[in-house]
């Protein structure tokens, strides 16, 4: 069942392009990730489907909502945290959480439920002013706020901005449990590591999908042999690499530099072997074959645009 439906939504900002005739679906109950770099259309989209913004021209469903037309109506069933921490900052915890629970009529203790696996991890600091919190906990305490009336579609606009790498996995796990309340959930996130936990993703860039699947399809559609290439100089390394006469792609992933080759051979190990001998008269490097991620996959759509 479709819960959201955008169709042809265009939206520009003077010469800019920010959205460029997006066209998608997104089901009932569906976790649904936005993949993309700063600028790629990523938060004009949420807040377009937010009724935050109106586009230039295109039509966006939520349910049988018009977001153009029905604005009180959609938000009575939304939640949304956005990217930067907006909360009050001298109020405390519970007294954030009570505030948000009143401005939708309803309380903490009703929906206590679905909101106490997050809450109980910051319940004992509850007395505790928004503005101290750490950057987790700050997290915590805005979904909770954004889900204390019980939304039917939760709205997080790159969640996990700034946090460490434990409260990452932590969030993740939570939404994964609010999922199981029936909750559809739209999240958008520049982390392609975090494409691999969502039901679907789009990847997009400069207001365009270039892919929407599940990201096991989207990475089994990758058809380049993928060579990662490991060494002390990364920068000389990369140099060395663009310099190889048989190189298609290079890009820097961390301690690696991952590479593809045109004309490849027949024989896999041919092709590692002339590079390996190649790089031998340049710097010591360790050269191997991978399976390819989500960003693999980014950057070679990137490539084929």
């Amino acid at each position: 069942m479709v819960d959201i439906s955008l169709q042809n939504v265009i939206k520009t900002f003077g010469n800019v392009t920010a959205l460029n005739n997006l066209s998608l679906d997104i089901h009932k109950n569906e976790l649904f990730g936005f993949i993309g770099p700063d600028g790629a259309g990523k938060t004009t989209l949420f807040r377009i489907i937010l009724s935050l913004l109106l586009p230039d021209s295109g039509e966006i469903t939520v349910g049988e909502i018009d977001v153009k037309k029905e604005i009180f109506k959609l938000r009575k069933i939304i939640g949304y945290m956005p990217g930067n921490f907006s909360l009050y900052e001298d109020l405390s915890i519970e007294e954030n959480l009570d505030f948000f629970a009143r401005v939708f009529a309803s309380s903490i203790e009703e929906n206590y439920d679905l909101i106490k696996p997050i809450y109980t991890q910051i319940e004992k600091f509850k007395k505790r002013k928004a503005g101290d919190l750490s950057g987790g906990m700050k997290q915590k305490l805005a979904l909770c706020c954004a889900l204390i009336h019980r939304p039917k579609l939760l709205v997080l606009d790159e969640p996990t901005t700034g946090v460490d790498a434990v409260s990452r996995a932590e969030f993740w796990e939570n939404l994964k449990k609010i999922q199981k309340q029936g909750i559809t959930i739209l999240v958008s996130t520049p982390y392609m590591d975090e494409a691999s936990l969502c039901d679907r993703v789009a990847l997009m860039e400069a207001g365009e999908i270039l892919s929407i699947n599940t990201p096991k399809v989207i990475v089994s559609d990758f058809q380049e042999r993928l060579i990662a290439v490991k060494a002390t100089n990364i920068y000389q390394l990369i140099q060395n690499l663009k310099s190889y006469k048989n190189s298609r792609t290079v890009f820097p992933f961390g301690e690696t530099v991952h590479i593809t080759l045109q004309n490849e051979s027949a024989e896999a190990k041919k092709d590692l072997i002339e590079l390996e001998n190649y790089l031998s008269t340049k710097q010591k490097c360790q050269v191997f074959y991978i399976e390819p991620n989500i960003e693999d996959c980014f950057m070679e759509l990137m490539k084929n645009r």
